[in-house]
């Protein structure tokens, strides 16, 4: 759950059950860090997915083969077009695209921040970037927004921006390579500012 209360996270990968969604339910929400929850695996699922059976590209019949990560991100990659570093540093640099980094704090704090970019946790996501949301940011100002997802190294990422797509945010798409790619590029990178 997020501090709002609501759920963390998108039913799983599987088809949809009845109560999906709620912590404790097969395939449902779940804390992060709770083995095999859909927040851990950071799934996009239900019946909004291309195909209808929680996995990108599914046919939504009972029965359908287990998909593996590696399946479900080049499915879900397919449904939009992913932007190196710099493409994205220009993209924000000139008011074109917002920059969303859903890295876990432990990773922000030993590699930095990238300046401008809105840190969002990943369990947080969809609420805080849906424009309909009760509970978006500021930031989050209509379907058209252009979203550049940043995870550590570009493949929670990808299932995230997936996620947003199902929300209708169209224009979402993920950083390849992640953090680690921003930072290669020599890209600005500044540190957390520790409280003392």
């Amino acid at each position: 759950m997020s501090g709002t209360g609501k759920p963390s996270a998108v039913p799983g990968a599987g088809a949809a059950t009845a109560g999906s969604g709620e912590p404790g339910v097969p395939g449902g929400a779940a804390e992060p860090g709770v083995p095999g929850g859909a927040a851990e695996r950071g799934v996009p699922g239900g019946s909004g997915v291309a195909g209808g059976s929680g996995v990108a590209g599914g046919s939504g019949v009972a029965g359908d083969r287990p998909v593996g990560i590696d399946e479900l991100l080049e499915r879900v990659r397919t449904g939009y077009r992913r932007v190196e570093a710099q493409e994205a540093h220009e993209a924000a640099r000139s008011g074109k695209a917002l920059l969303v980094d859903i890295r876990y704090a432990a990773l922000r704090e030993r590699d930095g921040l990238i300046p401008g970019a809105v840190v969002v946790e990943r369990n947080e996501l969809e609420w805080r970037l849906d424009p309909q949301g009760s509970h978006r940011l500021p930031e989050a100002t209509g379907h058209d927004l252009r979203v550049v997802v940043i995870c550590n190294e570009g493949y929670a990422s990808s299932l995230a921006a997936a996620s947003l797509h199902q929300l209708g945010l169209h224009h979402a798409t993920d950083l390849v390579g992640g953090f680690q790619a921003w930072r290669a590029a020599g890209l600005p990178v500044e540190p957390v500012e520790r409280s003392r």
